[in-house]
């Protein structure tokens, strides 16, 4: 209820309505009574008091349908119905009808001491700048940040308070760009809450993602920037927007040359009517179908990548046999064992090495494995043919299960018409967005580099994509204009300073990056953060909102890869991605892997290593023109830019050469990768080597190629650090069709069965009887190996259980005598540690019980010490009376920590 006195006599009775205004002639405030007699009456506010008034300070002012917040000095609210406004700049009051505004508390996050530690950071860069240019970006940043909007939702405020809001996802998703069963998670997730991060691997998808997500928020009607340091990142954007027809929606900001040239060439509104646009909710019943045919699309890419594994370890154990003059094993069909019970039963055959065949074995084999006739068991070479036979019987087997569930897979997806699903989807997404936006998006009169900004809420309306840098987003937006949304792109690049302008300029923010490829390199201020989670020295602004948000974070990984060949993927797959990758790329039998050892000797000199170079020459000679089908050309990279230049003065003219950084973004058909580095004492020091053996420099390296990766590097220069060189050295001798490449004296685990074998002997043992178990002891050791792996030193390796010797040591090796290759035969190692990529034995954990004080049991002790010895194996003997074996086992692992 509103009362109305006029000269303190009360007026509210008598009038049917009343208005405030500003008159300009008197330059006062008026109030003017209107009656029902359809008189008015006009005095000046000051003769007037109106109930209820009330006053603020210092608050954000936001008018309906604006994205701009004015800040305001002071405002008196009369009746609920009119604002009268005051600015500090201004002297006259503005008069605003409520229906129309609204006025918020402003956020106190810049009086904070997390944002007062980046105006510090900011600061001191400009004091350490080492040229003009670089003084003058670094003091654009600081003037930013202080420019930079107060509104208490912006994604600044839940950042620097580590708050992260939860959002509806609302109407239903479109997808006009296609989708996979990852990308769909991303966008879902990317809804759903303030701030949220899609991870996104080399060659997964990240631009499409980053495109689906755009056409919500577009669908919305909505604004969104675009931002990034990597102007590639963002360009790939711009030009997919282009081949839909969609990128007269982007306004490219940023720099002043950026803006002149996007004024000079502003894209028209299409003028024609867009498609009939299908209902959303047929394009939701379009993509419910979709989700399990999504789920088995992924489902046979990861058969065929574990089919392909399979086919390499069965083609190793048939060389293995080979080699150890084992004939090809007798067709055990006629058993009708499973994988499982298959390992199972070598668990079982392990278990009765050195005994005879007993009453309750035979029971044991007749129950569980419906072997009746007990002959290939009797004594101990029938029970190693039979053993070896079921190591062949596991691969046939499992090969055949897998080869029937990727035909029911590749089934089901034409029975459910996926491919027409897909395109029906995103046919029908694009004309929905297109028939939304032509209701939405109009041509707005003209717009140029100096105006733009006086009328931002019309410009945004009409163009509400901008790109920009993060450097220059809050000089290209209106003053105290928040946005819906930013992405922000290649975030793992990103300083967290300036990142944060970007989160000052908006309400949600979506981080897209990848932890596992190159970092930022940040300026160092030597400034302490006050929580290590904002260290700007310490970690990107992706690694920061990882450390800010925690569980809270939504995250995404893009699962599945379309860039590389399998086979080169797969090494960072499995080497940085923990298997997690899905590669959708064929594999046809070709050749992706070459690995070019330069001859011994040190070659380098500073950051140029010429004999790499001369090395590649040699071997390019046999590769003809070196022309690819899809045409993107072969670039050779290095970890510094004088070998990149060195390289660019001798090889073919189609190579494109450059340093690993550089890179990050881009891709060819083949790529050579020359570490540079070789052994002398410079070159092995700690800086050095960390620089270039560093996982992140490797995988992004490794990830540039399509077709053929090259590595060129002298001998054993990396095997020291025990990093990601070596690793990929490792992985490509292992897959490698080239055998001469095989150089060690020892045999890589058939990691396939070892896994299953691993379980088996584990479900062998919880069925023994206590009196029975020769194995108590090596539980220990079991559980004592388990805790050790927790964390990520020993994150490179992995380990087995009872590994026969001649699957670990090569019998061929001349130095072993007769005896030693007898011994080999019938002998088993406790615990063999390996490499995960490459699958090499490093060491032998074996644990000792009472009956190796025996003579006949120090002798065999000693054979295979002399075996493991020659072969380069170190082994750790544990004695099960022995106190400290936790210290010992972690002592002997140590060795292969990562540093």
């Amino acid at each position: 209820m509103v009362s109305i006195y006029v000269n303190e006599q009360n007026k509210t009775k008598q009038i049917s309505d009343w208005q405030i205004w500003w008159d300009d002639k008197t330059k006062v405030l008026k109030l003017t009574c209107h009656y029902p007699s359809t008189k008015k009456f006009i005095s000046p506010l000051s003769d007037c008091r109106v109930e209820p008034t009330r006053k603020l300070c210092d608050v954000l002012m936001e008018k309906q349908e604006s994205i701009v917040s004015t800040p305001v000095e002071r405002v008196e609210i009369y009746g609920e119905r009119y604002a009268v406004v005051y600015y500090s700049t201004d002297a006259r009051p503005y008069v605003h009808n409520m229906d129309g505004v609204r006025f918020v508390a402003p956020t106190r996050v810049k009086d904070e001491p997390v944002f007062d530690y980046f105006q510090s950071v900011a600061k001191a860069r400009v004091n350490t700048a080492k040229n003009a240019t670089d003084k003058q970006i670094a003091a654009n940043v600081v003037s930013q940040l202080q420019a930079l909007p107060v509104l208490a939702g912006s994604a600044l405020q839940a950042y620097c308070s580590a708050s992260n809001g939860v959002q509806s996802v609302g109407e239903g998703l479109i997808y006009p760009f296609g989708i996979n069963e990852s990308q769909l998670k991303a966008v879902e997730q990317a809804f759903r809450a303030q701030i949220s991060l899609v991870e996104g691997p080399p060659g997964t998808g990240k631009t499409q993602t980053i495109l689906n997500i755009l056409a919500n928020i577009l669908l919305r009607g909505q604004t969104v920037a675009v931002l990034s340091n990597n102007n590639s990142a963002v360009e790939n954007v711009y030009e997919k927007l282009g081949k839909s027809g969609l990128d007269y929606l982007v306004a490219k900001l940023g720099k002043d040359a950026n803006r002149k040239d996007f004024f000079a060439n502003v894209l028209p509104v299409p003028s024609g009517e867009p498609e009939p646009a299908p209902p959303m909710e047929e394009i939701q019943g379009v993509l419910e179908q979709l989700k399990g045919l999504l789920r088995d699309q992924n489902r046979a890419a990861q058969l065929k990548a574990e089919i392909d594994e399979l086919n390499i370890e069965r083609r190793y154990l048939e060389q293995w046999q080979k080699d150890n003059g084992i004939q090809a094993p007798a067709s055990l069909a006629k058993y009708h064992l499973s994988p499982r019970k298959t390992t199972d039963l070598m668990a079982y055959l392990t278990y009765l090495v050195g005994q005879r065949l007993r009453f309750k074995d035979r029971l044991e084999l007749l129950f569980k494995f419906r072997i009746l006739r007990t002959r290939p068991f009797a004594d101990e070479d029938a029970r190693l043919t039979f053993f070896n036979a079921l190591q062949s019987h596991f691969y046939d087997e499992l090969l055949r299960n897998k080869e029937n569930d990727l035909r029911k897979c590749n089934e089901a997806l034409a029975r459910g018409n996926f491919n027409s699903l897909l395109e029906a989807l995103r046919a029908g997404s694009m004309r929905l967005l297109k028939h939304r936006l032509h209701q939405q998006v109009q041509d707005a009169g003209t717009f140029d580099a100096k105006t733009y900004k006086k009328n931002f809420d019309a410009f945004v309306k009409r163009f509400p994509i901008l790109g920009s840098s993060t450097h220059s987003i809050v000089n290209s937006i209106a003053s105290g204009a928040v946005l819906d949304y930013v992405i922000i792109d290649e975030a793992s690049q990103q300083d967290i300073v300036p990142g944060i302008l970007a989160l000052g300029c908006a309400k949600n923010l979506i981080v897209v990056g990848d932890t596992k490829q190159l970092a930022h390199i940040p300026a160092p201020t030597g400034l302490s953060a006050p929580v290590l989670s904002y260290d700007c020295e310490r970690y990107s602004l992706l690694d920061s909102c990882l450390q800010v948000f925690g569980d809270a974070l939504p995250k995404t990984l893009l699962k599945e890869h379309y860039r590389c060949h399998p086979r080169i993927i797969q090494f960072c797959n499995q080497q940085f991605y923990s298997d997690a990758l899905v590669p959708m790329t064929e594999d046809n039998g070709e050749a992706p892997l070459r690995l070019v050892v330069t001859a011994k000797g040190n070659h380098a000199r500073k950051n140029i290593n010429f004999r790499e170079v001369d090395s590649l020459l040699k071997v390019l000679e046999g590769d003809g023109d070196g022309a690819w089908v899809d045409g993107d050309g072969r670039g050779l990279i290095a970890p510094f830019r004088d070998q990149a230049t060195l390289s660019k003065a001798h090889l073919p003219a189609d190579f494109v050469t450059d340093t690993v950084h550089k890179f990050q973004g881009r891709e060819c058909d083949e790529i050579v990768f020359s570490t540079v580095l070789d052994k002398k004492q410079y070159n092995q020091s700690q800086n050095r080597l960390s620089f270039v053996d560093d996982s992140r420099m490797v995988n992004v390296a490794v990830s540039r190629a399509k077709h053929r990766f090259t590595l060129v590097t002298g001998d054993e220069v990396f095997a020291r650090n025990n990093g990601p060189v070596a690793a990929l050295v490792r992985y490509i001798e292992y897959y490698a069709e080239d055998k001469e490449i095989q150089r060690a004296p020892v045999v890589s685990a058939f990691d396939l069965l070892y896994k299953e074998y691993d379980q088996s002997l584990e479900r062998l043992r919880s069925r023994l009887r206590a009196q029975d178990s020769r194995y108590v002891s090596e539980q220990i050791m079991a559980q004592i190996l388990r805790e050790a792996f927790v964390g990520d030193s020993l994150q490179a390796l992995k380990w087995h259980k009872q590994v026969a010797l001649n699957r670990i040591a090569v019998a061929e090796n001349p130095q072993l005598t007769d005896r030693e290759r007898e011994f080999m035969r019938r002998s088993s190692c406790d615990f063999v540690i390996y490499f995960k990529v490459g699958k090499r034995p490093l060491g032998v954990i074996e644990v000792d019980g009472g009956s190796h004080d025996k003579a006949d049991q120090i002798e065999r002790d000693a054979l295979k010490n002399s075996i493991l010895a020659k072969s380069g194996i170190p082994i750790l003997r544990v004695r099960t009376v022995e106190s400290g074996i936790e210290q010992k086992v972690r002592d002997f692992l140590a060795q292969w920590a990562s540093l």
